[in-house]
């Protein structure tokens, strides 16, 4: 610790803070198999990272702090007490007794653990306290008994029945710059004991365990059999007590069965590097978890970034697959159909399509006169094209929107999300009408464009004949569309098929390129508006607050930035 000058020690706590901000930016919001793991997890290390590593970096010579937790009715309170000297926390029949944690430091530094940045979330009342407090509250009490390196927090039973107990025993543990595990030649074989001891070990604290009321003359078989049981769980270079079975008086244990808990406890805090070892071996155990934690915790929200990605594909693949089969109903004539069938019946079998074209020898003042015009067959034509069109174009949007609802429907995830409230996701959006409106319209146009500029009659009849663009352009529409290609019947005599009167006046190859322009520009347009359409979904996945494939990474750096720092 003493080797971090300000710049390092500035460069570190950025490094933490940012690693601490990431972890409060995102939730977990998907249940997944694993997320419960993932939660506690998340809310863990951030916890750690705000209640004892970011203190512990700023106030690197505040007191040594040892948190006793044990099992319930462990004998911790009476050890407290018995290290003190004086009964400051409760001990009883009854179980659990000790309801809020008790703290215990020199009086110099009193004021620092009842003002200071350790645990904030905790609220702080002075001692002495009496038997039983409830709530969240850290009990501060000062005593000439210990030493000013050291500090003494007797946690709550981290197996008691109340749950907010449980939750204290933990946060607390992992704010302990060593942690004292007690339990009894009775229970150290609980499942519950080495959970907690394996859960100190992840999170990088140094540990100490005792075990108490060990009976006489059969002791040392439990002892060496705890020993091993240490060992076999990777705790085996803990340092290890032992507390014979034995009289209590007023909350305390004789003097000589505590004696050496308190030589090597007070040992180390007097001796400022025993006690700048111990604190640098717990930061730098945490830190080191970290590299493991945090990159475990990612790949939990990979699984929720993974799930959004599928979700997301689902609303690709449902307007992906409307777009194609709209694009082959654009194709093979189905839209020529009834009203748009009957007006360029009605356009080619008057004369309005021949007249379209137009002897240019003598007639020049006509042609312009005539092109200025549009006839009423040519505006009804035009208009039933852009109607079939705009329907046929909704009607596709709708079933996308259905088809996003049965997929999300059968999506492990999909169900959680809907759940939400989220309007008219089944059904194409309000504006998209008016928005379709304005995308035939424009096609139309643009189509017109085409046969202006780049309808580059053929020689042979150029000098003979001219064309109206606005009337071409709705047989190449007509063309486009697939006239000739249905089962439509089309009444001999009324009209040629458009694509041989295209061909004969402009050439198959100036056809072809203006065709696919046309057809390329009416599938983006098509496209945009469904893209459009998806960006709810989009934003639905967002409301949920679904992490997205930023979050990770964002995590991975904050790790990879907390090693440089280091």
């Amino acid at each position: 610790m003493s080797g971090r000058g300000p710049v390092h020690k500035g460069e570190l706590t950025r490094a933490l803070t940012g690693l601490r901000d990431q972890l409060g930016a995102f939730e977990l919001v998907l249940d997944v198999p694993g997320v419960e793991e993932a939660r506690a997890a998340q809310l863990d290390i951030k916890a750690q990272l705000d209640d004892y590593v970011l203190p512990r970096i700023q106030a690197a010579s505040a007191p040594m702090l040892v948190v006793l937790g044990g099992s319930t009715g462990a004998g911790k309170s009476t050890l407290v007490n018995t290290l003190v000297g004086a009964r400051v926390s409760a001990t009883g029949v009854l179980r659990p007794t000790t309801s809020s944690p008790i703290l215990v430091c020199h009086p110099d530094h009193n004021d620092w653990f009842l003002e200071g940045p350790l645990l904030p979330g905790m609220g702080r009342v002075p001692g002495p306290a009496p038997d039983a407090i409830a709530g969240d509250q850290l009990v501060i009490i000062p005593s000439e008994a210990l030493p000013p390196g050291l500090a003494l927090l007797d946690s709550p039973d981290f197996d008691s029945v109340f749950e907010d107990h449980f939750e204290f025993a933990t946060k607390l543990m992992a704010a302990a710059d060593l942690w004292l595990c007690v339990t009894t030649a009775a229970r150290y074989a609980d499942a519950q004991v080495w959970q907690m001891l394996q859960r100190a070990k992840d999170n990088g604290a140094t540990i100490g365990v005792v075990l108490s009321r060990v009976p006489q003359g059969a002791g040392s078989e439990v002892v060496d059999h705890f020993a091993e049981m240490l060992t076999e769980h990777g705790v085996g270079d803990a340092r290890r007590f032992t507390i014979p079975e034995t009289k209590i008086e007023d909350s305390r244990l004789p003097e000589e069965a505590a004696e050496d808990v308190r030589a090597w406890l007070v040992g180390v805090a007097e001796n400022a590097e025993d006690r700048e070892i111990v604190i640098g071996d717990t930061l730098g155990g945490v830190l080191d978890s970290l590299r493991i934690r945090v990159p475990e915790l990612a790949k939990q929200v990979e699984v929720q970034v993974e799930q959004r990605a599928e979700l997301a594909q689902e609303v690709e693949a449902a307007y992906g697959t409307a777009l194609a089969e709209l694009d082959e109903d654009t194709r093979n004539g189905s839209l020529l159909r009834g009203e748009v069938l009957a007006r360029w019946q009605d356009f080619a079998g008057t004369g309005d399509l021949l007249r379209a074209l137009h002897v240019q020898r003598g007639r020049p003042g006509r042609r312009s006169s005539r092109r200025r015009r549009s006839p009423a067959r040519v505006r009804a034509l035009k208009s039933a094209l852009r109607s079939g069109l705009e329907s046929l174009i909704i009607a596709s949007a709708e079933h996308a929107a259905e088809q996003v609802l049965v997929r999300w429907r059968a999506h492990p995830a999909g169900g959680q999300v809907l759940a939400r409230p989220a309007i008219g996701l089944g059904h194409a959006s309000p504006e998209l009408s008016r928005r379709v409106t304005r995308a035939v319209s424009s096609w139309q146009d643009h189509v017109q464009e085409l046969i202006r500029t780049e309808g580059v009659t053929k020689r042979s009849v150029a000098k003979l004949v001219s064309f109206d663009e606005e009337a071409l352009s709705l047989v190449l529409m007509i063309g486009l569309l697939g006239y000739g290609t249905s089962d439509v019947a089309v009444e001999g005599g009324t009209s040629a098929v458009p694509q041989r009167l295209l061909k004969a006046l402009f050439g198959a190859e100036s056809l072809r390129g203006m065709g696919a322009k046309a057809r390329a520009d009416l599938r983006s347009r098509i496209g945009m508006l469904f893209d459009e359409e998806a960006l709810r979904y989009g934003q639905v996945l967002d409301a949920a607050g679904i992490p997205d494939e930023t979050t990770p990474v964002q995590l991975y750096q904050a790790t990879y930035n907390l090693e440089v720092a280091r």
